[in-house]
């Protein structure tokens, strides 16, 4: 008995040695670096949203522009921002991570890269714009539908009429049924991450970019916002996450394409709201004149 007793005391004794992992998700095949799931997208889809993107309201009024600038002008400035913008985008993407390029914190929106890189009162400037610019295409994109769905029915009443009714028409029920609709399609969850619908959406803007609409509120805020958001920020984001220094030859030339493209844009603010204000005098926002 004593000697059992001694052989049990004796025994080494047993460690439980328990590693937890920080990120248990990892590696994994389902979920990134950062946690989330896995991200499927492919140069497709990113073609997709890029061409969705591009191809939208300002597409509406590009006629007018090259109207005002001519056959030569008109496509070589358009060829001239299509590389700024190039360019630009590829100064953002330099940003989508804080500190270290390969395996820094990710920013996944613009606010964020902003705020990592800019933070202060720059970010709440970026906000105001982001927002004042969403507020304006969606005006526009309302005010384009409901012209589009009364050109449809006017062509109806003419066809009926045999020519006869002047088929004048109201705006309001068009904009009131664009808009609920935009309400209840933004209540689909994860409508963000459906693929296909951005697929749709790019021949969808191929489709209407023929349309060659001009609108006024469209070119206005157009203007504006493109100098800060596609311009102005990610060269100052750039500039910051790779600590360029000041008065530096690269520092310099991307300050030069800052100021230019302001310029230009300020030029494009003046030009739009002097179209607006000779369109608002003989154009009825919510009635159409015929």
């Amino acid at each position: 008995m004593g000697e059992n007793t001694s052989a049990k005391n004796q025994l080494p004794h047993q460690v439980f040695s328990v590693s937890i992992d920080t990120n248990p998700q990892s590696g994994s095949k389902c979920f990134d670096d950062d946690g989330r799931p896995k991200r499927t997208g492919t140069v497709w889809t990113a073609s997709a949203h890029i061409i969705t993107a591009v191809i939208g309201s300002g597409v509406l009024s590009l006629a007018w522009a090259i109207g005002q600038l001519g056959w030569i002008a008109g496509p070589a400035v358009m060829l001239l921002f299509s590389l700024v913008t190039y360019y630009t985008s590829i100064l953002l993407s330099a940003c989508y991570r804080s500190d270290d390029p390969v395996n820094g914190k990710r920013n996944y929106t613009y606010m964020d890269a902003v705020r990592a890189n800019l933070g202060g009162g720059k970010v709440k400037i970026c906000g105001f714009v982001q927002y004042v610019n969403l507020f304006g295409v969606a005006i526009g994109y309302t005010i384009a539908s409901s012209i589009s769905m009364m050109a449809i029915k006017r062509s109806n009443c003419f066809h009926q009429s045999a020519g006869k009714d002047p088929c004048h028409m109201n705006a309001y029920p068009y904009m009131i049924a664009f808009g609920i609709a935009e309400i209840l399609l933004s209540q689909i969850p994860g409508f963000d991450q459906l693929h296909w619908l951005s697929f749709v959406a790019a021949v969808m803007s191929f489709t209407y970019s023929s349309i060659g609409v001009g609108l006024g509120i469209v070119r206005l805020l157009g203007a504006l916002g493109f100098w800060p958001l596609t311009v102005y920020f990610p060269v100052e984001m750039y500039i910051v996450q790779k600590k360029i220094r000041k008065w530096s030859t690269r520092w310099l030339c991307l300050q030069i394409l800052s100021v230019a493209c302001l310029i230009i844009s300020i030029a494009a603010a003046a030009g739009s709201v002097a179209g607006l204000v000779g369109d608002l005098k003989s154009i009825k926002p919510f009635q159409t004149s015929y």
